[in-house]
């Protein structure tokens, strides 16, 4: 398929701003079927209000954890999920004990 630059407008900013032969290509390759509805300045700006769309690291915020009493030991345990009391929690030794060996491949 051939392409050509088009010049689509931003809906958050009203700018104009190029949809380019290379763009178009890489969102066919990448199975995109909508043109894009934001300027290069305004998608980075969405993406980092929405977390720099990554799960962690810098950036992002904290990850929330929980306090929990381990089920085998009875000591105080932090777990990344809210304990709902149906099942058992595990500190992370105790876990580490329970869990089968992980392959390194």
């Amino acid at each position: 398929m051939s392409y050509i630059d088009k010049t689509l407008t931003c809906v958050d900013c009203g700018a104009e701003f190029v949809f380019s032969v290379e763009d178009q290509e890489y969102h066919a390759r990448s199975g995109f079927t909508n043109e894009p509805k934001r300027c290069a300045t305004c998608r980075a700006a969405r993406k980092m209000e929405r977390g720099g769309g990554r799960s962690g690291g810098y950036g992002a915020s904290p990850r929330r954890m929980y306090t929990a009493v381990c089920a085998q030991c009875g000591r105080t345990a932090e777990v990344p999920f809210e304990p709902r009391g149906d099942r058992a929690v595990y500190c992370r030794d105790c876990f580490a004990q329970r869990s089968p060996a992980r392959s390194r491949y």
